[in-house]
């Protein structure tokens, strides 16, 4: 059954990462994937206050694996990285990369720290 709620997460997560993508892009232009920055930290703190709250069951599989899981998306930062660097912008790709990895453990760590005083 929780393969159910995985889905209805993912319902809500995946036209959530496209609407958030298209919006910041919109405001930011597209030399940078901003939009696929802002959701992978937007979910990597999401998924580290549902950690903190040391959800189980259903509601793990609902936000956790659905929506987080369907919010995030390492194939689009993957592929948005090598599109960077094919396109001669490296340095561009090399900072792409590292802030997101750098963002999302800090971000995965406040959601934890903030779940915790709750």
């Amino acid at each position: 059954m929780n393969w159910l709620y995985v889905v209805l997460g993912a319902a809500v997560g995946a036209p959530l990462r496209h609407l958030t993508d298209r919006a910041v892009r919109e405001r930011w232009g597209p030399v940078f994937p901003w939009g696929t920055f802002a959701v992978n930290t937007a979910g990597s703190l999401l998924l580290g206050g549902l950690a903190g709250a040391a959800l189980s069951g259903g509601a793990q599989a609902l936000l956790g694996a659905g929506l987080c899981g369907a919010l995030t998306t390492y194939s689009t930062f993957s592929y948005e990285t090598l599109r960077l660097m094919e396109t001669g912008r490296g340095g561009l790709a090399a900072a792409y990369a590292g802030s997101s990895v750098v963002a999302g453990m800090c971000a995965v760590w406040l959601g934890l720290r903030l779940a915790e005083l709750l």
